[in-house]
């Protein structure tokens, strides 16, 4: 019996750690005379050619891992590949469908049925009774015993019980073959459940967290340390909502760290404890980072959603996160939570932003299916979207046109402030506006007015596009922009070609190589270069002399020398090392 487990990602760079965890589980139980196989494609390829791909397989079970990015694919997918798999029983999991399974199966008469919660126990169950039919030559009876599934039988809708929660150490490790991983982000999980109960997020409907022991943790976290994988991701809902789990794991990634492998967290930063944070201070730069859900610093708005938190301790814990330079901390916030109204919206941006996180992004409220939030949509006059993913159209605090609004702030946002490649500028820029959203919010008018949002622009038009709206409005010393910019572009890259709006650097050519030939005979600045011929080294950095104050962001006219080192970068902002320097002395800022 042929059965395939298939995701469909909302990128190549995912993985979905869903269906290798259910393959995984069910060959490690035994599934004799049953192969399995994987398929994983994305929703931004062809359906002509996963049907083609899936036809080919010829599997007898079929099986779709179902999220809101994937269902209106899915579902297409299911209607054609019935028409030329009319034998193959369709299967579906996931949160997308396991809420109402019946419905879905009313929708869906190709499928035959939904596993329902945590599927690893329910989709062994499953093909073991198909692969006893199929032995016996007759439709399985023991359907009805498995539980937490919604099955056709017939014309009739079955509705089993509902399945206990699995133990976390009877899951099985699913990345013996790191090869299918190749240029993948790796999800790695060491608890399931939340101990929270946040109105619009489905991980608050089933309370009941455990944790897989730590001996296995440990175990699994140093094959992939073995392996160097670049990246592990931990979709654990809080992380550190249990101390000793969070310390016992942290401790280990510090005292094993091979040098490459990030991984990521999503935590809870008011939780975070003193201890905590001085052993996340002595860890190398880039060997975590963390997601922080703030949502809204509304204490109205986090009460009715049921948010149980103190932005006081939030900022408290970050900023001490901050003071060790070492780790890329991500701040999320929720536009069309209830109570949350543009101005609300607006002073919960400016909180945020004034943490400075590495990443802060702008989230709209998703309604989904079994959410509280859905059960109160109509309490707090929510009006979203029919179609997956539900996102927020209005709210009785919001109106579409102010949503309208915010989705052009989060595009600036995103662009302008978590690219990383405008650090300098937009620092001096945000004092010439009351506030840094007032900042994004006239730049998001500006590029709706000239019809940007609709183009797609290379770096370098992000850059005189800025000019154009300094210029629109009439911010004083634009020559002192000009330069914050060219200062923020050699911070990123070592431009093979100068911009426009650059000054001439051939008055400065004998300085430059003076500098340059001094530091090949007697390195102050440029130590990692010795070897290398001064010419060569000029190649491999760049000297930029700019005539205004830019590293202190101060309008003062002068000469002011600045070399950028590309061999050692900020592995939190990616920016080259930037000395000072003078023609005659170094000095390394």
């Amino acid at each position: 019996m042929k059965v395939l487990l298939t995701a469909v990602n909302a990128k190549y760079i995912h993985s979905n750690l869903a269906v290798y965890s259910m393959k995984a589980y069910a060959e490690k139980r035994g599934c004799k005379g049953t192969k399995i196989q994987l398929a994983e494609y994305t929703i931004n390829q062809q359906q002509d050619g996963i049907l083609q791909k899936i036809y080919e397989k010829k599997p007898d079970i079929l099986c779709f891992s179902c999220y809101i990015w994937n269902i209106s694919f899915i579902r297409e997918l299911i209607r054609d590949l019935k028409k030329i798999l009319p034998e193959t029983r369709i299967w579906v999991g996931g949160p997308e469908v396991s809420y109402d399974a019946e419905h879905f199966l009313r929708e869906m008469p190709q499928v035959t049925g939904v596993m329902c919660g945590e599927g690893e126990a329910t989709f062994w169950e499953v093909i073991k009774s198909y692969a006893q039919w199929e032995k016996e030559e007759q439709e399985p009876e023991a359907l009805g015993n498995i539980s937490g599934i919604v099955y056709r039988d017939g014309k009739e809708l079955i509705a089993t019980e509902n399945r206990e929660i699995l133990d976390m150490d009877e899951l099985v490790f699913p990345y013996e073959n790191l090869s299918l991983f190749e240029h993948k982000i790796i999800y790695y999980e060491s608890s399931r459940g939340c101990p929270f109960s946040c109105s619009y997020c489905l991980s608050s409907v089933d309370k009941k967290l455990r944790f897989r022991s730590l001996s296995l943790v440990k175990r699994e976290l140093q094959f992939f340390l073995d392996n160097k994988v670049p990246q592990v991701k931990f979709v654990d809902r809080t992380f550190n909502c249990k101390k000793e789990h969070a310390m016992e794991i942290w401790n280990y990634i510090k005292e094993h760290d091979n040098g490459v492998t990030n991984f990521h967290f999503e935590i809870a930063a008011d939780l975070l404890t003193e201890n905590e944070i001085a052993l996340i201070s002595t860890m190398r730069p880039g060997l975590i980072q963390l997601e922080i859900g703030v949502q809204s610093t509304n204490k109205k708005t986090l009460q009715e959603i049921r948010r149980k938190t103190s932005f006081s301790e939030i900022c408290q814990k970050v900023r001490a996160v901050a003071a060790g330079e070492n780790v890329h901390q991500h701040l999320d916030l929720i536009a069309g939570l209830p109570y949350e109204d543009y101005e609300s919206f607006k002073k919960s941006f400016c909180d945020v932003y004034a943490l400075k996180p590495q990443q802060l992004q702008l989230g709209f409220l998703k309604v989904l299916k079994g959410a509280y939030m859905q059960e109160m949509a109509e309490v707090y006059g929510c009006v979203y979207k029919s179609k997956e993913p539900y996102e927020v159209l209005k709210t009785r605090w919001l109106t579409y046109g102010e949503i309208s609004r915010l989705k052009g702030v989060e595009e600036m946002t995103e662009v302008y402030y978590n690219s990383g490649q405008f650090s300098h500028t937009l620092e001096v820029l945000e004092k010439e506006f009351p506030d840094a959203f007032t900042m994004y919010e006239a730049f998001a008018d500006f590029y709706e007015q000239k019809g940007y949002f609709a183009v797609s622009h290379a770096r370098i038009s992000r850059y005189e596009i800025l000019r154009e709206f300094l210029q629109e409005k009439e911010i004083q010393n634009l020559e002192f922009y000009d330069e914050l910019m060219i200062l923020d572009l050699y911070a990123r890259e070592n431009l093979k070609t100068r911009p426009s709006w650059a000054t001439d650097l051939k008055p400065y050519k004998k300085q430059i190589q003076e500098f340059y030939t001094k530091e090949e005979e007697q390195p102050e600045i440029l130590k990692d270069y010795q070897g290398y011929q001064a010419r060569q080294v000029e190649k491999m950095t760049h000297l930029e002399v700019f005539t205004y104050n830019v590293l202190d962001g101060k309008p003062e006219k002068g000469i002011y020398p600045v070399v950028f080192d590309y061999k050692k970068r900020n592995l939190l902002t990616y920016q080259g090392k930037i000395s000072r320097v003078s023609f005659l002395t170094g000095e390394e800022v």
